[in-house]
């Protein structure tokens, strides 16, 4: 099977490229608008891009044609954002940040999750979640409607336990991250784990 998507498949991409490329990490992102009205909403069109510097990407679409996600907005207006990561324990709180509220409603009231104070960023992180990640803003690129958000890493907070503080790997058994299946309600989990060494 050959899949032209420069042709009469365009309209399907998301699906069949949602489907096939899979598990993508989840980020419950937090932003706040230029009152301070905090904003939480997950993205699977997500994942960490370089180390030198730490950047991440996510890519936040529109609520209609035209018309941004409050994440998307502001970001651009504010130029921060905090990267929640979502574990086993998280996944449902995180679906229910995915409602569609009415702009400057506050997503974590609403799914029952606990703000606390960022150390370089405006947005809040999410106590609950296994590890955030404080961003600012590098650069924002427009590629016909998507839109992706480049951001660096400038503080990572992580759970008591999920890390080796002589090795910084993630301890085996520590850390249950879900993962976003094909949509458009498919998760996974990551338990099931297996290694393979690298040749030498």
């Amino acid at each position: 099977m050959e899949l032209d998507l420069t042709g009469p498949l365009r309209d399907d991409a998301y699906m069949i490229l949602s489907g096939l490329v899979t598990p993508r990490p989840i980020a419950l992102t937090t932003t706040v608008d230029p009152e301070g009205r905090v904003n939480a909403a997950p993205f699977s069109f997500f994942n960490v891009l370089g180390d030198s510097p730490p950047i991440v990407g996510l890519c936040p679409g529109d609520r209609a044609p035209g018309v941004p996600k409050d994440t998307a907005r502001n970001i651009r207006l504010t130029h921060e954002f905090v990267v929640n990561l979502v574990d086993e324990e998280l996944a449902e709180r995180m679906n229910l940040c995915a409602a569609s509220l009415a702009p400057g409603e506050n997503e974590l009231l609403h799914a029952g999750l606990t703000a606390l104070p960022s150390s370089v960023v405006r947005p809040p992180r999410i106590l609950e979640a296994p590890a955030s990640l404080e961003c600012r803003s590098h650069s924002i690129l427009e590629i016909g409607d998507n839109r992706l958000v480049i951001g660096e890493v400038l503080r990572v907070h992580v759970r008591d336990g999920i890390l080796d503080p002589e090795t910084w790997l993630v301890r085996p058994g520590g850390y249950a991250p879900v993962g976003r299946m094909q949509a458009p309600h498919w998760y996974c989990r990551t338990r099931d784990l297996f290694e393979l060494r690298r040749p030498r």
